[in-house]
Order: C-alpha cells, then sequence, then structure tokens
C-alpha cells in the first residue's frame, strides 16, 4: 500500500510537472503569434504609409510641373496683357477727351460757322449770294434742338468743304454783272486765283481786282484767253495753260 501511495505521488507530480512545463509553452506560443500579428499589423502600416508617401510625392510632382506650365503660359500671356491694359488705358483716355471735346463742340462749331461767315464777306465776291446763304442756313441748324451733334458738325464741315472746293474748281456760269446797267455775262472763275466775265458777243470782258474791289477791263490778248479757258471749262476743247492777270495781289518774296 506504501509502494502504491508513492507511485501515485510521483504520477501527480509529473502531471503537476507536465502541466507546468505545457503553460509556458502555451504561452511562448501565443505571445509568438501576438508578436507575428502586430509584425505584420506593423508592416501592413509601413506598406500604406510607403504607398501614401508614393502618392503625395507622384501629386507633387504633377504640382510642380503644373505650377511651370502656368508659369510658361503667364510669360506668354505677359506681353498680350500689357497691350490690353495699354489699349484700355488710351481708350479711357479717349473717352474722356471725347466727352471734353462733346462739351466743347457747340461752342466750337459757332466759331467755325463765324469764321466761315469772315472768310466768303472777304473773299472775292463770286456767287456771293449763294455762299452766304449757305453760311446763314447754319445758324438755325446749330439752334435746332432736334438735331444731335453730329448731323451738325457734318453740316458745318460740309460747308466748309464747299468753299475749300472752290479754291481747286475751275467753273464757269452765266449771271448779272452788277453796275449802272447790269447786264448778263458769262463768268469764268479759275479757283481762288482769277475771276473773270465776258460779254456773250466776246468783244469785252473784265477781271475782279481784290486789292481795289473793282472790276478792270481786258485787252484782246486777254479776252481771247477768256474765251479759250470758257471752252475748256465747257469741255469744249483739252486743257491748257491760260495766260491772264490775277485777281488777287502777288505777295513780294
Amino acid at each position: 500500500m506504501q509502494n502504491r501511495a508513492s507511485w501515485i505521488r510521483w504520477s501527480l507530480a509529473g502531471l503537476a510537472l507536465t502541466a507546468a512545463a505545457s503553460a509556458p509553452a502555451t504561452e511562448l506560443r501565443e505571445e509568438a503569434i501576438a508578436a507575428q500579428r502586430t509584425q505584420a499589423e506593423l508592416q501592413a502600416r509601413i506598406d500604406g504609409a510607403d504607398q501614401a508617401v508614393r502618392e503625395r510625392l507622384k501629386a507633387l510632382r504633377q504640382a510642380r510641373e503644373e505650377t511651370r506650365r502656368l508659369s510658361r503660359y503667364n510669360a506668354e500671356l505677359a506681353p498680350l496683357v500689357e497691350r490690353q491694359a495699354a489699349t484700355l488705358a488710351e481708350r479711357r483716355e479717349a473717352l474722356d477727351t471725347l466727352s471734353q471735346t462733346r462739351e466743347a463742340l457747340p461752342g466750337l462749331m459757332r466759331g467755325m460757322v463765324e469764321r466761315l461767315r469772315t472768310w466768303v464777306e472777304g473773299d472775292m465776291p463770286f456767287l456771293r449770294d449763294e455762299r452766304l446763304a449757305r453760311v446763314d442756313s447754319l445758324e438755325p441748324l446749330l439752334a435746332d434742338p432736334e438735331l444731335d451733334t453730329a448731323e451738325k458738325l457734318e453740316r458745318v464741315l460740309a460747308a466748309w468743304q464747299a468753299e475749300l472746293d472752290y479754291g481747286r474748281e475751275l467753273d464757269t456760269w452765266r449771271g448779272e454783272l452788277p453796275g449802272e446797267t447790269p447786264r448778263e455775262v458769262d463768268f469764268l472763275r479759275l479757283g481762288r486765283v482769277g475771276w473773270y466775265y465776258l460779254t456773250p458777243d466776246g468783244r469785252r470782258g473784265g477781271v475782279w481786282q481784290a486789292e481795289p474791289g473793282e472790276w478792270r477791263p481786258l485787252d484782246e490778248t486777254a479776252l481771247a484767253e477768256v474765251r479759250k479757258g470758257l471752252a475748256i471749262a465747257r469741255e469744249q476743247r483739252a486743257p491748257a495753260l491760260l495766260d491772264l492777270p490775277v485777281s488777287q495781289p502777288r505777295e513780294d518774296a
């Protein structure tokens, strides 16, 4: 019985030792598994961090490339922007000037009409009534509130242009020669250089002298030149030089 009891004690002790030995092994396996899990999680985090870094680096490179592209584009646009800015500045200045001109235009047009009247009154008196009537028509025009400024200016400029054209024209017409006994004659005008008349029978004629403001008779040679000038003005013969006295006084050199 004693031996049996001893064997039982040894058996129980062996079991206790076996249990004690197996407990650390289990713990080690669990720790190893936990360590592996932790390492796997850490590696996953590292891998995830590496991927995020790679994506951020890629985004950074793309941003840098986009920045360089935009810089080149801005450099190309800079001259255009400068030209547009200069154009806008010019247009603003032009608008300001235009506004000032519009305000001053009525006074300028009145001054133009007054100067035109002075010119006609001091010029050779050819077609005098017709020319003064043109100037007179401008006075009510400027006072008409129904007409806009552009139309008024156009009419004033047209009157000035008509007067300027007189200086470049060769013209002839039949009209009345004033005097004690008014008579009908043929007039010839060479711009503003010479103004002549010839009676219908061609025997008498004269040249207007601006300085004394009167007609002076022409000799036979000059009468022949006037007849030639009348034919040229009527397109009855080819243009040619005319040897005639001038109406305006000559200026000394």
